[in-house]
C-alpha cells in the first residue's frame, strides 16, 4: 500500500478515475462499465514504472461465478479526498493506514452504516457514486472495491477475492436500478423507454448476481411504469414491444401484482392483441404449471382466468381454449405436470363464483340450500335483492298423482331458476322409523311424488357473466376427457364448490351434467365413489340429480345410470340399498314404474335382503314391479329364488363337502344346484381355481360355518358380499389368497369368527389391529408372511 511514491499513482488516481455525474446518460452497454470502456488508472505505462495499485481489467473473470445478492454485510472501509497541493498528498497518504470496521447497509437508494461515524457518518447516495472499480494490491493480500465520488474515493475492503466481488456486483447492481427507476419514473418518448427496457431486462439476463430480486426488481420497475403511463395513452405497437422484451424475465417468473392488474386490463380492452399469444401464453402456462397456491397470489388466479376469457374471444373461441387445455396437458396420456389441474379448476371456481357474487354478498334475505332443498314456508315475507327480478307464476292447484309435476315455462337464456318447494307435510315430514319401518309409512302417492308444486325464483345474469359461466363451465367438461384428470378432477368436485344459485342455472348444469356423466361411466372406483357425498347429511351430485333434486333436468337418466354403477362396485350392498329406502325411495320407485331396469333390480334386492321392512311398503313395491314387463319378469325369478332358499333349506343334506382339485365356478354352481345343502355346515374348496364369481352360490348355503379357501383366486370382491350374508361364518381359511385390506376390513362385521388363517395375504398391521378390536370371539389367527407378521 505505498502511496507515498513518487511513481504518481495518486495523482493519476485524481487524473483519470473522476469525471463528472450523468444522471440523464443513456443507460444502455452500462454493464460494461469497469471493464474495457473505463480508463485505466495507475497501471503499466510509459512513465517511471508499475504503481502500487492495479486496478481489474476484468472483475468477472472467465469463470462464471455466481453470487448471492447482498442486502447487509461487514467490511472495512477507508476514504481518500482528492490532493489539491504536495502537502495535503502526504497528508492524504496516511489515511490509507487507517481502515474503519463499519456495517453497512445496501438501501434501495444509498449505502448506509449501522454506525454512522468517522468515514461514513453521513450515507453514501448512489447518485454520487461515479465509478466503480475492483482493486488489487501488490505487496498485501487485500482485496478492494473502489467507489469514486466527487472529491474523493471510498475503498471497502473485503477478506477474500469471492466476498469483494460479491460486493463489488451487489453495489453496480443496486447503483444500475436505482438509475434505471429513476429514468423510468420519468419516461419522455416511448422509443427512449424501449431502448431502457431492453438495456434494463438484459443487465437482469447477464447479471452474475442469484437472487429473486433481481428479476423481480425489473419487472416492478417496468410495472410501474406501465401503471404510470396507463393502456389508454400507450401506443399499441409500441406496447407490444416493450412487453415483448420483457417476455425473458417473466419464464422463470411469475409476474408482481401490479404488473398482473396490468396483464388483466390488456386481455380485458385488447383481447385480440398479438400480446396476448405471444407474451402471456408462456405465462400464464408457468403459472398454471408452478403455482402452489392462489391464495397467496390472487392476482394470477385473476390474470390467468382475463387470459382465458381473451383466448375465448378470438376467432377460433372455445376451439382455441381447448387447444389450450391440451398443451397444459401435453400430448402423452399422462400429464406430467402435477399443478396444472388444481390449478385450472381453482380458476374455473373462481370464475363461476365471480358470476354470482353480487347475489351471494346480499343472501341475507335470500332463501338458504337447505330452504331450497326442503321447500320455504315463508317466501312471501322475504325480500329479494335489489339485482334480482322476481317471478312468481301461479302454482298449480292440484298436484296430478304418480306424476312428476310440470315446471314452469323455460327461462330465458340468461335467467337462473331457483326451485323454493312448498312444505308437504305427507311427502315432506320426517316419520318415524323412516321407509324401512315404523308406525307411519308413506303411500303410493306420496311415494311417486318427488316435484311438489314450486314457486319460481328468477335471477337475471349480465350477458357478459353469462359468457364467463359457459366459457369455464365447458373447461371443465374438456378436463373431464382427460383419463388421467378425471380420478383428481372428480375429488376436486365431490364437496359440490359452486353456489347454489348455479346449479339452478339451466345453461351451467347441462355442461356440468356431462362432467359428472363421465364420473358415472369411469370403471374406476376412486372417480364414481366421488359421486356420493363428502360426509353424512351433505348433499352429493347423486343427490343433487336425483329426480327431484336442483340439477335434475332429465327425468332421472343420469341418476339412474349413478346407481347403476355404484351398486356395481359398492362392497357393502346392504348399507347403499339401505340409504337408498331411507332418502330415494320415491324416486327409486318412480323410475321403476316407468320402467328403468336398474331401478328394478334395486327394488328386488330391497326385497330380497329385507331391507323393507314394513309391509304396506313392500306391497307398494311389489306393485310397483308388477306395473312394467320387465318388473314383473324380475320379481317372479326373485320369487323362484326364495322359494328355492326355502326348499333348499327344509330338505337338509350333507354336513361337509371337499371338492376336487381344479374344480371352478361353474362346477360349484352345478354342483350345489343337484341337490340339497341345506345343512351343509363345512366346505372345503382348498387348491381349485374357484375365484370371488362364486361367493353368489356360496351365499346360498345357510347353515355353513367352515369355509376353506386356502390357494384359490377368491379375491376382495367376494369376501365383501360373504361378509354381508354369512353371519354364522365361525372358520375361514384364506391362506394364499388374492385379498387386500380393502375386502379383509368388511370381515369386521362377521362377530361369530373365531378362527381365521390370513397367512401370505396382502395383510397390514393396521387391518389386522382393527380386526381384533372389532371380533370380540376371534381366537385362532394366524397371519404369518404378512406386514402384520
Amino acid at each position: 500500500m505505498d502511496f507515498n511514491g513518487g511513481g504518481g499513482g495518486a495523482n493519476e488516481l485524481h487524473n483519470n478515475q473522476f469525471y463528472p455525474c450523468e444522471e440523464s446518460k443513456p443507460l444502455l452497454g452500462e454493464m460494461s462499465e469497469g471493464n474495457n470502456n473505463t480508463k485505466v488508472g495507475a497501471g503499466p505505462g510509459p512513465g517511471p514504472g508499475p504503481g502500487p495499485c492495479r486496478r481489474s481489467l476484468h472483475p468477472c473473470g472467465g469463470s462464471g461465478m455466481r453470487y448471492k445478492l447482498l442486502h447487509e454485510g461487514d467490511i472495512q472501509v477507508c476514504v481518500l479526498k482528492h490532493p489539491r497541493t504536495f502537502l495535503s498528498k502526504i497528508l492524504t497518504s496516511k489515511f490509507l493506514r487507517r481502515w474503519e470496521p463499519h456495517h453497512l447497509t445496501l438501501t434501495d437508494s444509498c449505502l448506509t452504516s449501522a454506525t454512522p461515524t468517522g468515514y461514513m457518518e453521513t450515507s453514501l447516495s448512489y447518485s454520487c457514486i461515479e465509478d466503480l472499480q475492483l482493486l488489487s494490491w501488490d505487496n498485501a493480500p487485500k482485496y478492494c472495491v473502489q467507489l469514486s465520488f466527487p472529491g474523493g474515493t471510498v475503498l471497502l475492503q473485503a477478506a477474500n477475492s469471492y466476498l469483494r466481488d460479491q460486493w463489488f456486483h451487489s453495489l453496480q447492481w443496486k447503483k444500475k436500478i436505482y438509475k434505471y427507476r429513476k429514468v423510468l419514473n420519468n419516461p419522455s418518448r416511448w422509443d427512449v423507454v424501449l431502448k431502457e427496457i431492453r438495456a434494463l431486462v438484459d443487465m437482469a439476463l447477464t447479471s452474475p448476481l442469484q437472487d429473486d430480486s433481481i428479476h423481480q426488481a425489473p419487472l416492478h420497475i417496468i410495472s410501474t411504469l406501465l401503471a404510470e403511463v396507463g393502456l389508454t395513452h400507450t401506443p399499441h405497437l409500441s406496447l407490444c414491444v416493450g412487453l415483448q422484451a420483457i417476455a425473458p424475465l417473466l419464464e422463470n417468473n411469475h409476474p408482481p401484482p401490479d404488473l398482473c392488474e396490468f396483464f388483466c386490463k390488456h386481455c380485458r380492452e385488447r383481447p385480440r392483441s398479438m400480446v396476448v399469444i405471444e407474451v402471456f401464453t408462456p405465462v400464464v402456462q408457468r403459472i398454471l404449471k408452478h403455482n402452489m397456491d392462489f391464495g397467496k397470489c390472487p392476482r394470477l388466479r385473476l390474470f390467468t382466468q382475463e387470459y382465458i376469457l381473451a383466448l375465448n374471444e378470438l376467432n377460433g373461441g372455445m376451439e382455441v381454449v381447448k387447444k389450450f387445455v391440451h398443451s397444459m396437458h401435453g400430448p402423452t396420456g399422462q400429464c406430467p405436470h402435477p399443478r396444472v389441474l388444481p390449478n385450472l379448476v381453482a380458476v374455473c371456481l373462481a370464475a363461476i363464483y365471480s358470476c354470482y357474487e353480487e347475489f351471494i354478498n346480499s343472501r341475507d334475505n335470500s332463501p338458504s340450500l337447505k330452504e331450497i332443498r326442503n321447500g320455504c314456508q315463508q317466501q312471501n315475507d322475504r325480500k329479494p335483492p335489489m339485482p334480482l327480478r322476481l317471478l312468481r307464476p301461479e302454482p298449480p292447484t292440484s298436484p296430478p298423482p304418480a306424476t312428476l309435476l310440470p315446471l314452469s315455462t323455460a327461462p330465458s337464456p340468461h335467467e337462473i331458476l331457483v326451485e323454493l318447494e312448498r312444505n308437504n307435510n305427507s311427502a315432506n315430514a320426517k316419520r318415524k322409523g323412516g321407509p324401512a319401518g315404523g308406525d307411519s309409512e308413506p303411500n303410493l302417492i306420496d311415494c311417486l311424488l318427488v316435484s311438489p308444486a314450486v314457486n319460481m325464483l328468477s335471477i337475471q345474469l349480465p350477458a357478459q357473466a353469462d359468457r364467463v359461466l359457459g366459457c369455464f363451465a365447458l373447461i371443465l367438461k374438456m378436463l373431464s376427457d382427460y383419463d388421467d384428470w378425471r380420478p383428481a378432477l372428480a375429488s376436486l368436485l365431490q364437496p359440490i364448490p359452486f353456489p347454489k344459485e348455479a346449479l339452478a342455472h339451466s345453461k351451467f348444469t347441462k355442461e356440468l351434467k356431462y362432467v359428472i356423466q363421465r364420473f358415472a361411466e369411469d370403471p374406476r372406483q376412486e372417480v364414481h365413489s366421488c359421486l356420493l357425498s363428502v360426509r353424512s347429511g351433505k348433499d352429493g351430485w347423486f343427490q343433487l340429480y336425483s329426480p327431484g333434486g336442483v340439477a335434475c333436468d332429465d327425468d332421472g337418466e343420469l341418476f339412474a345410470s349413478m346407481v347403476h354403477i355404484l351398486m356395481g362396485s359398492c362392497y357393502k350392498t346392504k348399507k347403499f340399498l339401505l340409504s337408498l329406502a331411507e332418502n330415494k325411495l320415491g324416486p327409486c320407485m318412480l323410475l321403476a314404474l316407468r320402467g328403468n331396469q336398474t331401478m328394478v333390480e334395486i327394488l328386488c334386492l330391497m326385497l330380497e335382503y329385507n331391507i323393507i321392512e314394513n309391509k304396506d311398503t313392500q306391497l307398494q313395491i311389489i306393485s310397483t314391479l308388477q306395473s312394467t314387463q320387465v318388473g314383473f319378469r324380475m320379481y317372479e325369478q326373485l320369487c323362484d329364488r326364495q322359494r328355492e332358499l326355502k326348499e333348499l333349506q327344509r330338505k337338509g343334506g350333507p354336513t361337509r363337502l371337499t371338492l376336487p382339485s381344479k374344480s371352478t365356478d361353474a362346477d360349484l354352481a352345478r354342483l350345489l344346484s343337484s341337490g340339497s345343502f341345506g345343512n351343509l355346515e363345512n366346505l372345503s374348496l382348498a387348491f381349485t381355481n374357484v375365484t370371488s364369481a362364486c361367493a353368489e352360490q356360496l351365499i346360498k348355503l345357510p347353515s355353513l360355518k367352515q369355509l376353506n379357501l386356502w390357494s384359490t383366486q377368491f379375491g376382495d370382491a367376494g369376501l365383501r358380499l360373504l361378509s354381508e350374508h354369512l353371519a354364522c361364518l365361525q372358520v375361514l381359511n384364506l391362506c394364499e389368497t388374492p385379498v387386500t385390506d380393502a375386502g379383509l376390513v368388511a370381515l369386521s362385521s362377521m362377530k361369530s369368527l373365531c378362527s381365521l388363517n390370513m397367512n401370505s395375504t396382502k395383510l397390514t398391521a393396521d387391518t389386522y389391529e382393527d380386526l381384533k378390536a372389532k371380533l370380540p370371539n376371534l381366537k385362532d389367527v394366524d397371519v404369518r408372511y404378512t406386514e402384520a407378521w
